[in-house]
């Protein structure tokens, strides 16, 4: 039983649709933290369909046959998390299909039309059992609850559905099973970090990857730990990190800004810790034919990424715990601290750089769309960036 429950909390993910009527620039905006067994991941553009896109792969999918978030060239863009508490009314030998179809419809589906016509056609039982996150450029923010034989859409812009702006689902869909599934307490968490952003400030990207992403909160203990440890210089101090949102598990992120109405369908900006949350700095990317992708985001055949890589060996320093539970125990100064050496710490100083950067030039492509040439030297500027950050932290950590 240990074993098997493990092994369904190793794929779960806290997730997100924002209505673009709820955001800072009035973007709509989807979001994935990833917990899987795979905490090898990277970054790979595609051309192997009707629409160029770029998605989040497992580093040992060679082939790329499966896609755990992404967006395409004409602004379509989607994620999910899995679901434990539908299909429950007997086995399927049909199953764990949510990357395939995630890669299938970023290879054909324009809106969200598209991909409703792409889930009823499907033979059933589909073999799916998950929440799929979509925006597009028609302005769509739209969670989708799936089981084996149907589905069942909850729109963010539906005040009456989201009186706030926006959807979230861990790991129980609201249609399933009542009381069963996981991520309660992560969606607890969820709730209140949203109500509290969206009642202070409109949602952003920013405070997405930085409060949302490497949120160290557990509501159950009412203890906000980044808060608590921010006035604490570095110790030898251990907590217990599985309730957390970002935990042992966590993988990746990757969250996708849509576009304005009327503005260029293929302008989505694909911001991903391609890393461990806690210890990889966020990274934005834009879909051009001619660019592609930075290498330290990519890797070929079944290799790992650069920037995985580096986020891994950090996280080492945080779980120093090998033997039995000790995934468990989060060593969080060596994140955030008083003397400001945190790897959270150190990573966000350079990373609000990116974000700056990211801004300056989305303003540029909503007027002139992006150009090739632009692009590649933005990307030269923040990968410049993100070597200066971790060569500091590899100078205190490792």
């Amino acid at each position: 039983m240990a074993i098997m429950i493990f092994a369904m909390n190793s794929f779960c993910c806290t997730t997100a649709v924002i209505s673009g009527k709820y955001t800072k620039n009035g973007k709509p905006i989807i979001w994935k933290l990833r917990d899987t067994e795979s905490l090898k991941n990277k970054m790979r553009y595609f051309n192997d369909g009707k629409y160029t896109y770029i998605g989040l792969i497992n580093s040992d999918d060679k082939a790329g046959k499966q896609v755990w978030g992404g967006s395409n060239s004409v602004g379509f863009a989607i994620m999910n998390s899995a679901s434990f508490n539908v299909n429950l009314d007997k086995k399927y030998k049909i199953k764990d299909q949510e990357g395939i179809i995630m890669k299938k419809a970023l290879q054909t589906c324009a809106n969200i039309q598209d991909f409703e016509k792409l889930l009823d056609k499907l033979p059933k039982p589909m073999g799916l059992a998950a929440h799929f996150g979509v925006i597009d450029a028609e302005g769509n923010a739209v969670f989708y609850e799936v089981n084996n034989h149907t589905y069942t859409k909850f729109d963010a812009n539906n005040p009456a559905q989201a009186p706030n702006g926006y959807i979230l689902r861990t790991n129980y869909s609201f249609v399933g099973k009542k009381d069963t599934g996981y991520g309660f307490i992560r969606f607890q968490t969820a709730e209140q970090i949203f109500f509290k952003a969206d009642s202070q400030t409109k949602i952003s990207p920013e405070i997405i990857a930085q409060n949302f992403s490497r949120c160290m909160i557990n509501p159950i203990l009412d203890k906000n730990y980044r808060d608590i440890y921010s006035n604490l210089p570095r110790n030898e101090d251990m907590i217990v990190s599985a309730d957390f949102i970002t935990r042992h598990g966590s993988s990746s992120m990757i969250m996708v800004e849509g576009v304005k109405r009327k503005e260029n369908s293929s302008n989505n900006t694909i911001w991903t810790m391609v890393g461990f949350p806690n210890t990889c700095i966020a990274f934005p990317l834009w879909i051009n034919k001619h660019t592609g992708i930075p290498n330290i985001l990519k890797a070929k055949g079944g290799e790992n990424c650069k920037l995985n890589k580096q986020s891994l060996a950090l996280k080492e320093v945080c779980y120093p715990i090998k033997r039995s539970s000790g995934y468990k125990y989060l060593k969080p100064s060596t994140l955030i601290n008083s003397e400001k050496n945190g790897i959270i710490d150190i990573i966000e100083v350079y990373e609000n750089k990116i974000f700056k950067l990211a801004d300056i030039y989305n303003k540029n492509i909503e007027k002139h769309g992006v150009n090739s040439a632009d692009l590649q030297d933005h990307y030269i500027k923040i990968e410049e960036i993100v070597d200066k950050c971790y060569e500091k932290l590899n100078s205190i950590y490792r």
